[in-house]
């Protein structure tokens, strides 16, 4: 196995990571200093900053599940459902990927896969992540001009997003796209125009899709190689 896919199972970090550890000496094999795209075994003795490396011995598993509102992502839900009320025992150890605040719902992806999470998460892969969006009255057109071509401006930057009509002569319904993931994004973006949104479901992200994968349910994602 490649030394950064080793390191990023056997310690949860990506393989971005892993390489950068390796790059930076951190890393040795066998008392030598590891070399980037070596291959390692479990009978190589690895270290990492000095402390032994143990053999990753969990197999990769990532979960689609469609998250109802009213569960917060999160293992302590402080007195509120959390989306680990919905996953058997196996899969406790599972971290979500991204997150859905309590009130909306969709898809949500949970893994032991670091170098997933790193694709999809860091802002230098542009992922793209498309929801279904409920407004209490509808969106005048000029609103709509502004976010999407010139943006509205929150207090952590200018918000800009991708809006068609999810049905024709609806203006309060909306399909979202966006490339970024800033805490309650579309609520504040919609907010700042006065808007209330009633429903935020999440339908896509990346290359994932939710389909008609029912609400409360989950299924497991094929490995990515």
């Amino acid at each position: 196995m490649r030394i950064n896919k080793y390191l990023a199972q056997a310690t949860g970090l990506s393989r971005r990571a892993a390489d950068m550890a390796i790059a930076a000496g951190q890393v040795s094999v066998n008392g030598r200093p590891a070399v980037a795209g070596q291959d390692v075994g479990d009978a190589d003795r690895l270290t990492f900053n000095s402390l032994p490396v143990t053999p990753p011995r969990h197999t990769v598993t990532t979960l689609m599940l469609n998250k109802p509102a009213g569960y917060v992502v999160s293992r302590n839900g402080q007195g509120s459902k959390t989306v680990y009320d919905l996953l058997p025992a196996q899969y406790q150890a599972l971290k979500p990927i991204g997150r859905l605040d309590k009130n909306s719902s969709g898809l949500l992806l949970l893994t032991n896969d670091g170098q997933l999470a790193y694709e999809l998460t860091h802002p230098s892969r542009h992922k793209r992540k498309a929801y279904e969006v409920s407004l209490d009255t509808p969106l005048q057109p000029l609103h709509r001009q502004l976010i999407s071509d010139r943006g509205i401006q929150l207090d952590d930057g200018l918000s800009r997003l991708q809006l068609a009509r999810l049905r024709e002569g609806d203006d309060t319904a909306w399909q979202v796209t966006m490339h970024e993931g800033r805490n309650r994004q579309i609520r504040r973006t919609f907010a700042a125009l006065g808007y209330d949104v009633r429903r935020l479901h999440r339908t896509h992200f990346g290359p994932y899709a939710l389909g008609n994968l029912p609400a409360g349910q989950f299924t497991q994602l094929p490995v990515q190689v």
